[in-house]
């Protein structure tokens, strides 16, 4: 089994969020960053990795991104706020 990631992407502190999944974190992560994932992340300026967590399998994964998606947004902002108070970028700890 391969493992994966659920990933929270925004825009600044308590701005525009994205729900992502992905089974290399770095690399999409940096992709959006670049911009080079058409779409949502590009036009409304979501670069912040914020939160991410770390699944055994692509479909655990998957059903895990579905839950978070159909959470309301203060959900999604106190599960940040919980683990990274903060808003810090976490792709620069990755990326090393």
């Amino acid at each position: 089994m391969r493992l994966a990631y659920v990933y929270i992407m925004a825009s600044s502190r308590n701005g525009t969020l994205y729900v992502g999944v992905t089974t290399n974190l770095i690399q999409r992560i940096a992709a959006h960053r670049q911009g080079l994932v058409p779409g949502f992340t590009a036009r409304y300026g979501v670069k912040l990795l914020v939160y991410y967590e770390q699944h055994g399998s692509i479909r655990d994964a998957i059903v895990a991104e579905k839950r978070w998606k159909e959470r309301r947004r203060a959900i999604k902002i106190r599960m940040i706020e919980r683990i990274n108070p903060a808003w810090r970028d976490l792709y620069p700890d990755l990326a090393k």
